[in-house]
């Protein structure tokens, strides 16, 4: 991925030399072309065009917010009731990623995520203990997390 940014990137400099165009239209001009060549020669490079990776990484951002949105409703929701009727649990959740900074940052949207806390990694980090304020179940709880957070990590970190 980094060496397709540096190639659109020069790809987008050489157009502004060759077109004598030294504003930031001509850059832009320059690296839509560069992105349109390296689409078209995205067959010659090992890993996948790198625009996937980015619109995997946008639309993780975007799943971020839209989660935390719902998070802190609920937990307003909760604070404002009346009656604390609320069902706050520990459990374990067992996780497919495997590199260090995929696990950081699943561990890192669980806990930023209003009414949920990472509190523990097992050693083989296969393993996360998270403790959420109110869930309906443990399994639906999983689910959830796995279908949102960790399927979008995988969509970003894999090839």
């Amino acid at each position: 991925m980094p060496i397709q940014i540096l190639f659109n990137v020069f790809l987008a400099f050489l157009w502004m030399f060759l077109s004598s165009n030294f504003t930031g239209y001509g850059f832009i001009i320059g690296f839509l072309l560069g992105l349109l060549m390296l689409y078209m020669m995205r067959t010659m490079f090992k890993e996948r065009f790198y625009l996937h990776r980015v619109w995997s990484i946008i639309k993780l951002t975007a799943l971020f917010f839209k989660e935390l949105w719902l998070a802190n409703i609920a937990v307003v929701k909760i604070a404002l009731a009346p009656k604390m009727d609320m069902e706050p649990a520990f459990f374990e959740y067992p996780t497919v990623l495997e590199k260090d900074w995929e696990i950081t940052l699943l561990s890192s949207l669980i806990t930023l995520t209003p009414g949920t806390i990472v509190v523990h990694i097992s050693d083989d980090a296969k393993t996360l203990y998270i403790h959420a304020i109110d869930i309906d179940t443990v399994e639906e709880t999983i689910l959830s997390i796995k279908d949102t957070f960790e399927k979008a990590i995988l969509e970003v970190s894999r090839r």
